[in-house]
């Protein structure tokens, strides 16, 4: 049986690996956690490529752990997000002193692991080891003051299997909004599910008040740079991950209206922001305009996750944690 080979580290640092699928929104929720752990832990985070090896089952099943990079410092915990970042979490999972977590509801039993956090949505059983999630974790920080400036950011995204999508009706509610607000400046975002055909009758509108980005111009902080820019934004409610970026942002998030799709766990989570008052519906887009939300609290899943899995005692504390955690950084 090959041990790992794992270098130590300092014991007042504590060590998370982050194992990926590479798949951009798992990557962001590991992201958007290990940030958090680093400010309120201290924690040192390392990125493990899980498809760039190959775990057994059987390794999975007798938590055999595979040889890793022996520039890995020994981890205190191990984060994994995606289905094909499991058979190594499991492998790991009896090393000494390690404790293991998974974002988003696995296949296996929850009982293998230490913990795990869960979009509420899914619609799992409450447990010890569970932190039920709104939305999904994102690397997006609330603002602490929203810009007087009239911009506003528009995200679209594309056909899916949660809403019945329909170019038309998608299009016209964009006009509408920049027909009754003429004075405002728009920025359009397109992802890359958007279909072509929507593509082409945006960059038609583009203008003085109307800039079109497409997915291939923008980089890995665009996003949170234009939200800290925008003084509402509309998103499609296709997808929850640019839902609940938006709504993180504290920006007013309004949800343009298409059909939902009858039994869609999306669906539902974004349903669960609604009725919180964190987004709102196409009908309440006079209120999304002038500024106006439903909610006194922020909506910032990756704070309050690495606050539960310190609490939990999933990765190790210190003085300075402690100091972290009390004095100053706020949920």
């Amino acid at each position: 049986m090959v041990k790992p080979e794992l270098r130590t580290q300092d014991a007042s640092t504590p060590v998370v690996w982050l194992l990926t699928d590479n798949k951009p929104g798992h990557r962001n929720q590991l992201k958007g956690l290990g940030n958090r752990l680093r400010v309120l832990a201290g924690a040192s985070t390392y990125w493990v490529d899980a498809t760039a090896m190959k775990v057994p089952l059987w390794r999975a099943l007798l938590a055999s752990p595979p040889k890793m990079e022996a520039s890995l410092p020994r981890p205190d915990l191990v984060i994994a997000a995606g289905s094909g970042t499991h058979r190594l979490l499991l492998a790991l999972r009896k090393l000494r002193g390690l404790r293991t977590l998974v974002i988003m509801k696995p296949a296996f039993p929850l009982s293998l692991i230490s913990g795990a956090l869960i979009p509420a949505h899914d619609r799992v059983q409450p447990g010890p080891k569970i932190l039920f999630t709104e939305g999904v974790l994102n690397t997006i920080t609330p603002l602490a003051r929203i810009t007087d400036k009239r911009e506003a950011l528009l995200l679209i995204g594309g056909p899916s299997p949660h809403v019945d999508w329909d170019d038309d009706v998608v299009l016209g509610q964009i006009s509408h909004l920049i027909g009754h607000y003429p004075d405002w400046r728009w920025t359009i975002s397109t992802s890359r599910r958007t279909p072509e055909s929507i593509h082409e009758r945006l960059d038609e509108m583009a203008g003085l008040r109307i800039t079109v980005v497409h997915p291939e111009r923008t980089h890995e902080d665009w996003l949170s740079h234009q939200l800290s820019a925008s003084r509402a934004a509309w998103v499609t409610p296709d997808s929850m991950s640019m839902v609940s970026e938006a709504a993180t942002s504290g920006v007013p998030t309004g949800l343009f209206k298409l059909p939902t799709r009858p039994g869609s766990r999306v669906a539902d989570g974004v349903d669960r922001l609604i009725r919180d008052g964190y987004v709102a519906q196409w009908t309440d887009h006079a209120s999304v305009m002038a500024g106006r939300t439903n909610h006194d609290r922020s909506l910032w899943e990756a704070n309050r996750a690495a606050r539960w899995i310190l609490d939990n005692g999933l990765l190790p504390t210190s003085r300075k944690t402690n100091q972290r955690l009390h004095k100053g950084i706020k949920p």
